[in-house]
């Protein structure tokens, strides 16, 4: 079927796409379908399939409109040819209504037309943590109430051993609110890529800890005097990330609200005043005075002139932060040198240290809300169980990544999927001679869908040979840390530790700069400290310690 697309305020997608200008305790559960009946009193079972149950195909026995906020991806547009909303709404008689946001301000978007009220029914794309604002304010449901329609969330969450994390989810008032992406395994996205042909030729060994590490780069340093061996990239946000837990912290894109929950003490801390957080600023500033870091992928982005990927190639820089695509990107650019044929690039384990052989916790992957209003709609437990269906059934996550089986890709008994020859995924540089492009042409492999609930062999199914390597490596010599106990803040002491929060990190990020930079010599950290207290530093902490006792008081 053919859509038309007008360039003005109104277009069609599926049914309709407008675009803007601008548990109860997871222990306790035991459903197995997600029926619906007489005496369970509701008035909104309309559509509603009787017998749904765990990897069953959802399809509701009438038709159904949900209406889901869209972030729009600059490199992969929405087009008429995106046949993925035909093809769910022919197996499930669910039409999507699309409201699209750009990527550029989609928070900032999402923020305002839930605010106001005119947000749709579904809001993907959020990430734990996001949803407390919106909790707080009775904006969204507490979907832990309504996890019996789930068969599917239930079963993957008791096969991938995901209850404790999912009881992390809950708010003040006990509930969780959002839907998590659930992930068989999760390891670092984000982690250390090095030239292991360069630390093999000066005879340095994969780094294993961040000592080893600096001992590889003098050693490069030693016999490629103008490079800075090591680099970021992501203005020091993505490295300091996962070395923080090697040093027993949080800092850089997993500082988070800040604090740290010290096992000794039953407490939480502010992590940027702890002796961690000092020796992690100690160690990347004696990187930084030897030559061994390249301070400027601390300061700039890496997107344009001079940036990490081109100082890759011209054999400036030897290990950098990056995720898998990053490695595609830093294999590109080289495969433009003289280096062609001749390098080995490996994405390894997040170095240890002080605090052992540590990385981040296991963690989820971005998930989805439902929007108050969407509980007096007359078919919302349908809509509960297609979400179910979508969000965390194999059929449908097969579907999102790769698109019909025997159409666009082949399933073996042993499970491999292979992408039919006619068909490409040029983001993962699968089949580059397809014809059509079952993300940009078709819309699998989408952004908003397709990454928030994975098997592990689904993950594995378009990644490298390489990336499988170094989910191997994570997951037989790292220790995820455990994550912190629930803290969760009622709406009024949201207000007030974002009152208290944002000067305080503004502090941290500006200073945090410096002493790795050597811009203020370390000698000055008690003072840094007592700049911190100043801006009412142990009101933020109480703040937090007195919602975690509260918490744990009632919910044990």
């Amino acid at each position: 079927m053919k859509r038309d697309l007008t360039s003005g305020p109104m277009r069609r997608v599926g049914r309709r796409l407008t675009a803007l200008a601008t548990a109860t305790a997871l222990i306790g559960l035991t459903a197995c379908t997600a029926g619906t009946d007489d005496e369970a009193g509701t008035d909104n079972d309309a559509g509603v399939m009787t017998d749904y149950a765990a990897d069953t195909t959802f399809r509701a026995t009438e038709p159904v409109n949900l209406s889901m906020l869209w972030t729009d991806w600059p490199d992969v547009p929405i087009t008429d040819s995106w046949q993925i909303f035909d093809e769910i709404e022919k197996r499930t008689n669910v039409s999507l209504d699309l409201t699209n946001v750009p990527f550029s301000d989609a928070v900032e978007k999402r923020s305002l037309l839930i605010s106001s009220g005119d947000a749709p029914e579904v809001i993907p794309l959020v990430y734990t943590g996001e949803e407390q604002q919106f909790a707080a304010s009775g904006a969204v449901l507490p979907l832990s109430d309504y996890v019996e329609y789930m068969p599917n969330f239930q079963k993957r969450v008791e096969e991938w051993d995901l209850g404790a994390m999912v009881e992390n989810l809950r708010q003040a008032d006990g509930k969780y609110y959002m839907m998590p992406g659930l992930q068989e395994v999760s390891v670092p996205t984000f982690t250390l890529i090095i030239r292991k042909d360069v630390f093999d030729e000066v005879g340095a060994p994969v780094p294993e800890t961040w000592d080893e590490l600096r001992e590889g780069l003098a050693m490069i340093k030693e016999k490629y005097p103008d490079s800075k061996p090591l680099a970021d990239g992501f203005e020091g946000q993505s490295m300091l990330n996962y070395a923080a837990h090697a040093f027993g912290t949080v800092a850089g894109w997993g500082f988070g609200n800040g604090t740290f929950f010290d096992e000794e003490s039953g407490t939480f801390e502010y992590a940027a005043t702890s002796d961690g957080y000092r020796d992690m600023l100690e160690y990347f500033n004696g990187l930084a005075e030897d030559g061994l870091l390249d301070t400027e992928s601390f300061t700039a982005a890496n997107d344009g002139m001079g940036t990490v990927t081109e100082k890759f190639a011209a054999g400036q820089v030897f290990a950098a932060s990056g995720s898998n695509g990053t490695v595609q990107d830093f294999a590109t650019a080289l495969d433009a040198t003289d280096a062609k044929g001749t390098y080995e690039l490996v994405e390894i384990a997040p170095p240890g240290g002080q605090a052992g052989q540590i990385v981040e916790p296991r963690n989820f992957w971005n998930g989805f809300m439902i929007t108050a209003d969407a509980k007096d709609d007359p078919q919302f437990v349908a809509k509960l169980q297609f979400l179910d269906w979508l969000y965390y059934s194999a059929e449908a996550r097969d579907l999102l990544r790769w698109g019909v089986e025997g159409e666009t890709y082949t399933k073996s008994a042993d499970g491999t999927y292979t992408l039919a020859p006619d068909y490409s995924l040029g983001a993962f540089n699968i089949n580059p001679d397809g014809k059509t492009d079952i993300q940009t042409d078709l819309g699998y492999s989408n952004n908003v869908l397709a990454d928030s609930t994975e098997s592990r062999a689904l993950k594995q199914s378009y990644n490298t040979p390489e990336f499988v390597d170094y989910i191997d490596s994570v997951l037989s010599t790292r220790t995820p840390r455990d994550p912190f106990p629930p803290a969760p803040l009622d709406e009024l002491e949201l207000e007030q530790a974002s009152l208290l929060a944002t000067p305080l990190k503004d502090t941290v990020d500006t200073n945090t700069l410096k002493f790795v930079l050597g811009e203020r010599p370390l000698s000055e950290w008690d003072a840094y400290v007592a700049e911190l207290e100043a801006q009412n530093l142990q009101e933020y902490v109480d703040l937090i310690n007195g919602a975690y006792e509260r918490f744990a008081e009632k919910n044990g």
